[in-house]
């Protein structure tokens, strides 16, 4: 019978089986690398990706803040203007007030008295005159409290003095500063409703 040696057969094959799997080593190790390379790249674009919308974000926000800013600014331009318009108004209302004022203080003025001197502060008036008697006075403030456009007379000073005549006997007179709120016809209708 003819003798056939095995041994080379499987020491070959054994040798291919361990040349295979240390060439599968091999290529499995290439292929790890290979993956954790892709996954490298691909996680570096991700964030380069992000990166990217971060700073198209902060870009846009500071679009945003500086827009906000410019909007605080046309609010604060708005205000001022909304305030002198309401100013205006005011005193576009109020042009012909400081007539009827006049025209009042001369129609309450009783006869026998003059004023010297009108001072106006705010709303507050200061009337200083002369009166031929203290009676005359009171007249005058109840003429004030019964006008539409002043109210709640009040008397400061009132003082008793004479005139020198020409044979040294002299006639009595009063002067005196009294105050009194300025006010509208409006503002007294407000009240009584």
């Amino acid at each position: 019978m003819a003798r056939i040696n095995l041994l080379n057969w499987r020491e070959e094959r054994r040798k291919k089986i361990e040349k295979n799997f240390y060439v599968m080593l091999v290529v499995s190790v290439f292929i790890g690398i290979g993956i954790v390379f892709a996954v490298h790249l691909q996680l570096n674009a991700m964030i380069d990706q992000q990166n990217a919308r971060n700073n198209y974000l902060k870009s846009e926000i500071k679009k945003v803040e500086k827009a906000i800013a410019e909007i605080k600014l046309l609010e604060k331009k708005k205000a001022d203007l909304l305030s002198r318009m309401t100013v205006i108004q005011k005193l576009q209302g109020d042009r012909s007030d400081s007539v009827h004022l006049l025209d009042e203080i001369v129609k309450v003025l009783p006869e026998g008295s003059h004023l010297t001197k009108l001072e106006q502060k705010n709303n507050i008036l200061t009337f200083n005159g002369i009166a031929q008697s203290n009676a005359r006075v009171s007249a005058y403030m109840r003429n004030i409290e019964r006008t539409e456009w002043l109210n709640n007379p009040n008397l400061k000073v009132i003082q008793a003095k004479k005139k020198a005549g020409a044979d040294g006997d002299g006639d009595g007179y009063s002067q005196f500063t009294l105050t009194s709120k300025q006010s509208s016809p409006n503002d007294k209708k407000n009240k009584e409703d």
